[in-house]
């Protein structure tokens, strides 16, 4: 063989723009800039200026995004030749093709699904249920979120974390406690997410600063709800890149999250390496925090409330939070996290050459 023919050529439809915060490219381009260049042949997409740890990348292919023509550039990329993983698997109209392709060219590409949310009747359908019943490896970013891949489709999966970019996210040399305590929201405006409680609690809590990073489709609404119950001391931050994030983390004292619907949240693990005490529902079981240890999961939202309450009246739990937290967040590092990839990715690649499985029933 080859030098080029032992590496593993991997495919994501991922960007690995430098500016891209969702979450799941955050994960892929962590990955990527930790693999090894000599195992690994990698291929994404990037819309705009690429992440720079990923451009001086060995075996690095990065197709750039333009207006149209998109899906047909990057099929291509995964017909011609077809790689040997296509990683993390979206709901898109290219993952439908080359799902299709897979199925009637019968390829060898291993598909290694990343399933990043809670199943339910809701979730698992459509093209995340196809990831999960077709994929090759299906791995969850939480035990819970793989114990509902089991429970919805029968479908044993593993468990790998995400980890935490230390670059952005790190508590400061000495936290200095607010006065009046700061509460932190940072995510996405979207129904699920209710966003709309995190202002409700400023009302109750007049004294203190309530900040919101994030943008979506509630964002309005939310604007609209904070003037109408005169909410002065609610600050809409809009979109904010990692290090602005990881500043807003160190100023604040508290992190409120009381999204409903969710796999493992890296926005609890990063609040969590900045030294922030978390207060978030308990539904989809965060492995990012240690109920009564570094923050507080509820089961319900008047233990929300009541969690909120008292965090804010005790500032010596608040420190002691604090501490446990970024001990806690120590265990989730990067590093680690991609060796478990790369061994999956082999694994994978070799368990597909042996036995390519036919269409999916």
């Amino acid at each position: 063989m080859t030098r080029s023919e032992n590496l593993i050529r991997i495919f994501t439809p991922s960007d690995a723009s430098a500016g891209n915060t969702n979450a799941q490219n955050l994960t892929v381009k962590e990955i990527v800039a930790r693999l090894p260049e000599e195992r690994f042949q990698v291929t994404m997409f990037s819309e705009g200026e690429a992440d720079p740890r990923i451009v001086v990348r060995k075996n690095t292919r990065l197709v750039k995004w333009t207006r149209r023509g998109n899906t047909v550039r990057l099929l291509r990329h995964c017909l011609f030749p077809p790689p040997d993983i296509y990683f993390f698997p979206r709901t898109g109209p290219l993952d439908r093709f080359f799902f299709d392709a897979r199925n009637r060219m019968r390829l060898k590409t291993a598909l290694v699904s990343y399933i990043v949310t809670a199943m339910n009747a809701e979730t698992c359908r459509g093209m995340i249920r196809r990831s999960i019943t077709e994929g090759d490896v299906v791995v969850g970013n939480s035990k819970y979120v793989g114990e509902t891949i089991g429970q919805m489709c029968g479908v044993p999966a593993r468990t790998i974390y995400d980890g935490i970019d230390r670059r952005y996210y790190f508590a400061p040399p000495k936290r200095v406690v607010n006065h009046d305590p700061v509460v932190l929201y940072a995510g996405s405006f979207q129904p699920r997410k209710r966003v709309e409680m995190v202002i409700q609690q400023a009302t109750r809590w007049p004294g203190l600063q309530f900040r919101l990073a994030g943008k979506g489709g509630t964002e309005e609404n939310c604007r609209e709800l904070a003037r109408q119950l005169g909410c002065g001391n609610v600050i809409f931050l809009g979109h904010l890149s990692s290090h602005q994030l990881g500043e807003e983390m160190r100023k604040a004292d508290i992190f409120l999250f009381p999204s409903i619907l969710e796999g493992n949240p890296q926005v609890l693990l990063q609040a969590a390496a900045c030294g922030l005490p978390v207060i978030a529902m308990d539904l989809y079981h965060s492995d990012y925090v240690v109920s009564g240890k570094t923050g507080f999961l509820a089961a319900s939202d008047a233990e929300l409330v009541e969690a909120l309450d008292r965090l804010v009246g005790d500032t010596a739990l608040q420190r002691s939070f604090s501490a446990a937290a970024v001990c806690h967040s120590d265990r989730f590092n990067w590093d680690d996290i991609t060796q478990q990839w790369a061994r999956i990715f082999e694994e994978a690649r070799a368990n597909r050459r042996i036995n390519p499985r036919q269409k999916a029933s």
